[in-house]
């Protein structure tokens, strides 16, 4: 099931993207690229008012593994995608190399607990609470029953 993210791509984003990989010689083989999930949309806060839902902001960097495999969690469990598409708008913001340190700051500097960090505002842009998305891990991964149990928590109550 295909989960529906807001994203601003920018000129300036996207020449970031374009201009930040790595060019490879004709005799190097190619090495993958992890995808580029990290963009910000200020929109999420009048979508989340109109249609009484609360903003989840993943702070995180398209370098960081584990946020990769939030992002990839949220997608692929049924259960967790079905709740985010009830209950949040999905942003997520990069902070690599101090981007978007101004967000960051208005929301009580969440990403001193690592990445990723979760921030759930309600539909006025207060902050409700920073989750350590570390105390939702379960060895080398994410545990769904974790993250779904945050997300029921935190849902707007309808």
């Amino acid at each position: 099931m295909k989960m529906r993210f807001l994203y601003a791509v920018g000129a300036a984003g996207l020449l970031a993207a374009v201009l930040g990989e790595p060019v490879s010689g004709a005799d190097a083989p190619a090495k993958p690229a992890l995808p580029a999930i990290y963009n910000e949309d200020a929109d999420a806060l009048a979508l989340a008012k109109k249609e009484s839902k609360r903003v989840l902001i993943q702070f995180g960097a398209n370098w960081c593994g584990w946020c990769h495999r939030l992002h990839k969690l949220f997608e692929s469990d049924s259960n967790i995608a079905a709740r985010l598409k009830e209950a949040y708008f999905v942003v997520l913001v990069d902070v690599n190399k101090g981007h978007n340190d101004e967000i960051n700051k208005r929301y009580g500097n969440p990403t001193r607990y690592g990445l990723p960090v979760i921030v759930i505002l309600d539909a006025d842009g207060k902050a409700l609470t920073t989750q350590d998305t570390g105390k939702l891990e379960e060895g080398d991964h994410q545990d769904p029953q974790k993250v779904l149990a945050f997300l029921n928590e935190w849902a707007a109550k309808r």
